[in-house]
């Protein structure tokens, strides 16, 4: 299941790339790249904070917040903030590999 929820937060990631734009170097799909992690980020932002304005409204005892609806959002909140990592991780891996070539 986790492997299905990264593919949908890739799949988003992509969409919004694609909803993107700018002047700078792109993409093969002709999208800024530090626009699109730009964006990434702000929408893995958001997420966490709905989650935590969830559990907080869950801890104060509003009726509109159900435990069920919580786990799920903190669950996609957390997917979301582990699939950005990955990409951070492979950029760095990139990087380095890229600055230990001998020129």
């Amino acid at each position: 299941m986790s492997e299905l929820a990264i593919n949908q937060v890739l799949a988003q990631m992509r969409a919004m790339g694609a909803q993107a734009g700018g002047d700078g170097p792109a993409t093969q799909d002709g999208v800024e790249f530090s626009t699109f992690m730009r964006q990434s980020i702000d929408d893995v932002n958001q997420a966490m904070q709905a989650s935590r304005a969830m559990a907080t409204a869950f801890e104060e005892g509003r009726p509109d917040v159900s435990l069920a609806e919580l786990m799920v959002t903190a669950q996609k909140a957390s997917l979301e903030f582990q699939a950005l990592t990955e990409v951070r991780n492979k950029l760095l891996t990139a990087y380095r590999e890229v600055m230990s070539m001998q020129v």
